[in-house]
């Protein structure tokens, strides 16, 4: 069976935008990020966007775009002129729909007076704060550029430049942190009442500095008392946590990453930038994009630097590892018209799963249980 078959509804369509450049490389980063060495050379960049753009073109088949999210990096390295032209150069050659989400990435300490009305008026109406901590040891660990004052200065100016919408990463599991470290950070985030944040622990990721000398973290007992007292205090507040490390107050899950984890397609441009993108022949493609960044701006002709159709047989598993990320999972329907395969391919899996109570009944959705033993639970999609 190949996904040739694929119905005629074609998933949501979104576009991932990659900005490279950072002032300085975070210890435990594993993003396609590279310290400037000089100025950003932002008009240099646009035109190879919009080459790169160009070129793929054909995968968009007017199809309209929901959802747009610049990442980095540090994008907010970049001038408000910048994304305005580049937003005016997107709407001449996209469908990008009206009420489109439209998030940016920012760090604190990138953001001099008035940097966020300008994205606003380049039509950015989400930000993606990085805050990760607002305890100026930690943050001095991980090796942020902003203080604990930066912090609070870049919430306070997204809210007054009228960013209704947006999200705060906030880290946890850091190096010396108690259980009270941990919660007091939280509960300073919540002083602010986010829509959304991204509460998430630190992990030791091959090709960074911090695993290649790893610092010592809580042990195993104080990360689950500090999840544990984290989750109450969110749910108290109305929180949920709709996604694996993401918490939302209700209506405000982000919407672009929801396309990620109900298997939608996204458009890649920028250095390193990764994509998705279901094909007229009924395929499903992933490709990613030239990753350093001089040889992005340089490059002659397609910028892709590679790309691989998924396999049918591994169609399954990967819709599974996306969709069983979200709390409440997804609709059944979602499974044969986002990948083009029959229900029947997996029909007995599901029935299995369902009889071991990891399953829920009627969606595909992991129940409690589930989500305790998830590795092993898709490993059955093998």
């Amino acid at each position: 069976m190949t996904a040739s078959s694929m119905g005629a509804v074609l998933p949501p369509l979104s576009l991932y935008i990659h900005v490279p450049w950072c002032v300085r490389k975070c210890p435990y980063c594993d993003f396609n990020s590279h310290v400037a060495q000089r100025t950003i050379p932002e008009a240099e960049y646009l035109k190879s966007i919009l080459e790169d753009l160009d070129q793929d073109l054909t995968f968009a088949r007017d199809r309209e775009i929901q959802t747009v999210f610049i990442g980095g990096g540090t994008p907010s390295l970049m001038s408000g002129g910048f994304y305005q032209n580049l937003f005016r150069e997107l709407r001449s050659r996209l469908n990008l729909a009206k009420e489109a989400e439209i998030t940016l990435e920012a760090n604190p300490g990138t953001l001099e007076q008035g940097r966020f009305e300008a994205f606003r008026l380049a039509g950015i109406n989400r930000l993606s704060i990085g805050v990760q901590s607002f305890n100026p040891a930690h943050l001095k660990t991980l090796g942020r550029i902003h203080d604990s004052g930066a912090a609070h200065r870049a919430i306070k100016a997204a809210r007054e430049a009228g960013f209704d919408n947006f999200n705060v990463d906030l880290m946890h599991g850091l190096p010396d942190q108690t259980p009270e470290n941990a919660i007091e950070d939280l509960e300073t985030l919540l002083s602010y009442n986010p829509p959304h944040l991204s509460w998430y622990q630190l992990t030791l990721e091959p090709n960074t500095e911090f695993y290649s000398r790893p610092p010592t973290l809580p042990d195993d007992d104080r990360l689950w008392e500090i999840y544990r007292q984290g989750s109450e205090l969110l749910r108290r507040h109305g929180y949920r946590d709709y996604e694996v490390s993401a918490w939302s107050l209700p209506g405000m899950a982000s919407l672009h990453n929801m396309n990620y984890w109900m298997f939608g397609d996204y458009l890649a441009l920028g250095a390193g930038a990764h994509g998705k993108i279901s094909l007229a022949d009924g395929s499903i493609r992933r490709y990613w994009k030239t990753r350093q960044p001089d040889a992005y701006l340089k490059r002659i002709g397609s910028r892709t630097a590679g790309s691989e159709t998924i396999e049918s047989s591994d169609l399954s598993l990967e819709f599974m590892m996306n969709a069983l990320r979200l709390s409440e999972g997804v609709d059944e329907r979602l499974f044969f018209e986002h990948t083009g395969l029959p229900m029947s391919s997996v029909a007995v899996k599901l029935e299995q799963l369902r009889e071991e109570k990891l399953l829920e009944r009627g969606r595909i959705q992991a129940t409690e249980l589930g989500q305790r033993y998830l590795n092993s639970l898709l490993e059955r999609f093998l």
